[in-house]
This record gives C-alpha cells, structure tokens and sequence, in this order.
C-alpha cells in the first residue's frame, strides 16, 4: 500500500511536539540573554561560570532547541522524541519548574503581594509566564501511549501502554511509551480486572462480531460503541477515589517458566482508559 507522501501541509504526526518545544526553548533562551544585556559580556561568562544552575539551564536549553535525535514518525505520533532526551528534559524541567515557583514565593512572602503585583507588571508577566513554560514541557513530556485508540484498527492505548493485534497473524504487539514490551500470541493473552472498592460487576456482554472476516462493518460499529466484557467493572469509582486496574496476562503452555506471566498492570484513569480495556478484553474473546 503506498505511503502518503509528507508534505507541509501534512506533517507527520509529532511534528507539532517538537515545534512546541523549540519555541518554548526559543523564548526561554530569549529572556535570558535580555535578563543578561545589562551586563556586560566578561561579567555575564564570570556569572555563568559560578553559577551550577546556569550550567544546568544552558544544558537544558541547548536539549529543547536542537533536539537531538528527534523524528517525527508515522508509526510513533506522540514520541518523536528519544525516550533519552524525554526523561532528561522531564527532569530539567521539574528542576526548573521548582526553582521558579520557589523563587517567586519567596519573593512575594518578602515583598508582599503589592510589591510582586508591580513586579509582575514591570517583567511583562515574567514572573508568572516562567513556570508555565516549565509546566508545558513537563507536560508535553509526560508518559503516554504511541498513539490514540482505535478499535476499528485493533489499535488500544491505556494508560502509558499502547497494544496493537494483527488480525491475519493473530499476534499481538504491546509497547511502554515508546520502548517495546514483546510480542505474544493473542490466544494466550487475556484481560483480568482488579476492581477497585465500590465498583460493581458489569451486565452480560452484547453480541459481537466475531474475530475474522465478518465484515468491516462490524468493526466500525464495534469501535464507535465498544461492548462491556465479562468481569470489567462499572465506571463507578470509588469512596476514596481508587481507580480500578487492569493487567493484561500472557499464559502460554508451551513457554517453559514463563506461565501466567503479567505483560502490564495499570489503572484507568480516564474515560479513554476505560473504554480502550474493554473493548481490548472483548477483542482478545473474539480471538
């Protein structure tokens, strides 16, 4: 089947993550070499060189402008970068992220709130637009699936965990963000639910299509309105807000110390979570 070919008008999926980040790199870098124009430039390296957080923006600036090894890929649209370089700019961006929500409060638990209001005003809103940029590329980088869940392609993102099944093979590939976990055989897979307190067994399934070619039809209606599986809890949540769980089992006979073995265990957080498990567990019937 030929690939469409990428235009500028259809990038591939991924490419607005690393436009976000360079910007905010862009901006943060601008800010900075404004904050040090008053300075001149001897003073401003001498500054540079004591100061271990300097060294550590740099760094963390140098990563959100070039990355390196980033790549927007069909295949991967929301990890287009390295696993590497997502933890590194994770880490420094909490670190960053900290420091600025320090700093301005302890300047407005000195100043008060008068003095840090005209503060705000005379940076342009500095003080507040810093950790905010720090909060967006922790949020950009946060753990999440390769891709969104589409039933109709048997494709299912849960949590951190995406799970794709080829239907001609029967084989099941499950990755954690962007590292691969394996491939199994998706007769020996199933779904097993851990409820959280206060969830409630579900009703009997409605029917399905049956795993095979019964028709494209089916599966279009099947992702639009997935069916609830035997065991899967109720949306109700609990007391305590404790989120059900699900993991995902591999038992194989033939595989010699490696019966009943769990591929992933995670809670379902969102709506998104939920219904891409149950719609996993009735196709993993099917099967």
């Amino acid at each position: 089947m030929p690939r469409t070919k990428e235009t500028r008008a259809n990038a591939a999926p991924g490419a607005g993550t690393i436009f976000a980040l360079r910007a905010i790199g862009l901006v943060l870098l601008a800010r900075w070499l404004f904050s040090m124009s008053d300075m001149d430039l001897g003073a401003s390296l001498s500054a540079m060189a004591s100061s271990p957080w300097a060294c550590v923006n740099l760094v963390f600036l140098f990563l959100l402008i070039f990355l390196p090894g980033a790549r927007a890929v069909a295949e991967r649209p929301f990890h287009p970068l390295p696993q590497w370089l997502r933890q590194t700019l994770r880490l420094f961006a909490f670190l960053g992220f900290i420091f600025a929500v320090w700093s301005v409060g302890a300047f407005v638990a000195s100043a008060g709130w008068r003095r840090a209001a005209q503060a705000v005003a005379a940076t342009n809103g500095w003080l507040l637009a810093a950790p905010a940029l720090y909060a967006a590329v922790l949020w950009i980088c946060r753990p999440r699936a390769l891709w969104r869940t589409n039933i109709a392609a048997r494709r299912f993102a849960i949590g951190r965990y995406a799970v794709s099944l080829d239907p001609l093979t029967r084989t099941v590939s499950v990755w954690a963000e962007r590292r691969k976990v394996g491939q199994y055989d998706a007769r020996e897979l199933s779904v097993r639910w851990a409820d959280g307190p206060g969830t409630r067994p579900a009703p009997p399934p409605a029917p399905v299509v049956a795993f095979g070619a019964a028709g494209a039809a089916g599966d279009t209606a099947a992702s639009a309105t997935p069916s609830r599986s035997p065991g899967a809890p109720s949306l109700a949540r609990a007391t305590f807000g404790r989120r059900p769980k699900i993991e995902l089992l591999w038992d194989s006979p033939a595989a010699a110390g490696h019966n009943r073995q769990t591929v992933f265990s995670t809670a379902l957080t969102t709506e998104g979570d939920r219904v891409a498990a149950r719609a996993l567990d009735t196709t993993l019937r099917q099967v």
